[in-house]
């Protein structure tokens, strides 16, 4: 009886060390875009807390927005034997070889926040808002507000060749289709980046009266249009009032200036997409069931009647 006894603590020891051994042993790669937007940042912060919260050793690779080091970055991840891939990508298109490499070493690939151009075989899924429903949230709410008044718009611009400048263009555009009054003037490219928004911006004000033409600035993120808010200020103008202010995202910031009165309305993208991503690899890992190709996450509008103090401080835990 004693001996029974022993096997079976033993047994029961040998299980939990190597359950404990299977957890530990669950490596994933996270080639991450770089760190350009409070956004970007709080989604690695918030990759690396899921990671550590389900005892995954995650391998990180800051990509400083190039293309060509997300690709070098993968091909260090394959030769390490990784579990998985996680792949915010760059830019849409150029990844069909190094995605083939992954797949023939049975690694899957799952993209966070943004989608890319290549067959569906090469990656597991893709965790990603709707980008072209953000763009015409932000299009609707700017055609309500306005309603008959001329608007003439200066549109900021992500990363070009991007999936959310693409996206977020696009369902801009459709939601200020047909109507006359509405009409973007100008439209370049920010790069997702304060520095640059706001050095664009600069731009379109000088080309624009000094922005007294303007009567809209929508940027495909809350970074470049913090950027702009600075610019329209500095140009002598009130943005919020003078210059209407809609962007994408949710950042802490953006609800600062809410609440400043200098933006009016954002839409938000969870920074959380390492969340139903790591739900989805345990699932497929497994039983090897493939999760469904998009895994679509919640937007949401807020406007200066939200309570931008108080989204603030919800925002503050979210790892910006």
């Amino acid at each position: 009886m004693k001996f029974k006894t022993a096997l079976m603590s033993a047994t029961v020891f040998a299980a939990c060390m190597f359950g404990s051994a299977q957890a530990a042993e669950l490596v994933v790669g996270f080639s991450q875009i770089g760190s350009e937007s409070g956004w970007r940042a709080a989604e690695t912060t918030v990759t690396k807390e899921e990671a550590k919260k389900r005892g995954i050793d995650l391998k990180f690779a800051d990509a400083q927005q190039k293309q060509e080091n997300q690709i070098k970055a993968i091909r260090s991840f394959i030769a390490q034997g990784v579990n998985a891939i996680l792949l915010a990508p760059v830019v849409e298109t150029g990844w069909d070889a190094v995605l083939k490499e992954a797949k023939e070493a049975d690694i899957p690939v799952i993209l966070l926040d943004r989608t890319i151009k290549a067959p569906e075989d090469l990656y597991l899924t893709a965790v990603t808002s709707d980008q072209v429903h953000e763009g015409k949230v932000a299009g609707d709410w700017l055609v309500k507000t306005v309603a008959d008044k001329k608007c003439n718009i200066v549109e900021l611009q992500g990363t070009t060749g991007s999936s959310p400048a693409i996206a977020r263009k696009k369902g801009f555009e459709e939601a200020i289709a047909g109507k006359s009054n509405f009409k973007i003037v100008r439209s370049q490219t920010g790069d997702f980046t304060r520095t640059k928004g706001k050095e664009v911006m600069e731009s379109f004000l000088k080309a624009e009266n000094g922005g007294k033409d303007i009567c809209a600035l929508y940027a495909h993120n809350d970074d470049m249009a913090v950027g702009g808010i600075q610019a329209i200020k500095e140009a002598g103008l009130k943005p919020g009032k003078d210059i209407l202010v809609v962007s994408i995202d949710s950042v802490p910031d953006i609800f600062k200036a809410m609440e400043a009165g200098e933006a009016n309305a954002t839409v938000e993208l969870t920074p959380n997409m390492a969340g139903p991503a790591f739900d989805a690899l345990d699932a497929y890992l497994k039983d090897k069931k493939a999760p469904a190709k998009w895994i679509q996450t919640e937007s949401k509008l807020y406007t200066q009647a939200d309570d931008p103090k108080k989204v603030y401080e919800s925002k503050k835990g979210l790892g910006y």
